[in-house]
């Protein structure tokens, strides 16, 4: 009873851990610290696109409003959302529009296109902002599984080394060293699937909110287009 006792003690999780060679122990570290750094980054992730939605849609509703576009450029300026993504956009273009209009014989279109320019690189701004950590996160995702593969190779092969210098292999001579192998392709995997799941999705609401981003700025492109024609006429 005492032997079987020891014998799933030696098999506990822990032990098989910490009885690991040191290479599988930096294996199944480095996955750890790969895992954690990649949660804290999805709980960030999440939040921010959570925020970066919700601002849209708040922001959208003030610009179709029917409010002066001036009203609302000064009240953006005032009390600026960092988080809002389309109000840099309109800041942008709305600034640069203002401006052009302030020089005297500015061609409209060379207006228009000034304003699309100023709105195409707050829009790159604001994708810059959306992609920051993916390229993280699909790194563990690629690679998580490979060095966790990496580890148990590594660790069967010492298992296969130690069963050499013993007269007669047994079940219980084999396990622990395979099982404490296998532990860290589970680890590998235990980091690469939810970065590879948190990757997916951050990319698609990132590309939703590009697009309506976009979709923003040449209906916003649109009005000032008919504002500068209309005044000069």
């Amino acid at each position: 009873m005492e032997a079987t006792a020891n014998a799933v003690d030696h098999m506990s999780m822990w032990s098989l851990i910490s009885n690991a060679s040191l290479v599988v122990q930096l294996v199944m570290l480095t996955l750890v610290a790969a895992s954690v750094t990649s949660w804290i980054m999805i709980f960030q992730r999440s939040t921010m696109l959570r925020a970066a939605k919700k601002s849209l849609e708040v922001f959208e509703e003030r610009f179709w409003s029917g409010i002066d576009l001036s009203k609302l450029y000064r009240q953006a300026g005032s009390n600026p959302d960092p988080d809002c993504g389309v109000e840099q956009i309109f800041r942008a273009g709305f600034k640069e529009f203002s401006r052009l209009r302030q020089q005297p014989g500015v061609d409209p279109d060379a207006v228009m296109d000034g304003v699309a320019r100023a709105m195409r690189v707050a829009i790159s701004r604001e994708e810059e902002k959306l992609e920051q950590s993916l390229p993280f996160l699909a790194t563990v995702g690629s690679t998580s599984p490979y060095i966790g593969l990496f580890g148990t190779v590594w660790g069967i092969m010492n298992s296969f080394r130690g069963l050499a210098q013993v007269q007669q292999a047994t079940l219980a001579t084999v396990a622990p060293g395979i099982a404490e192998a296998l532990i860290a392709t589970a680890i590998g995997l235990f980091a690469a699937i939810p970065a590879v799941i948190a990757y997916n999705r951050f990319s698609a609401r990132g590309e939703m909110l590009i697009g309506r981003y976009y979709t923003f700025a040449d209906e916003f492109q649109a009005i000032l287009h008919r504002k500068v024609h209309t005044s000069d006429e």
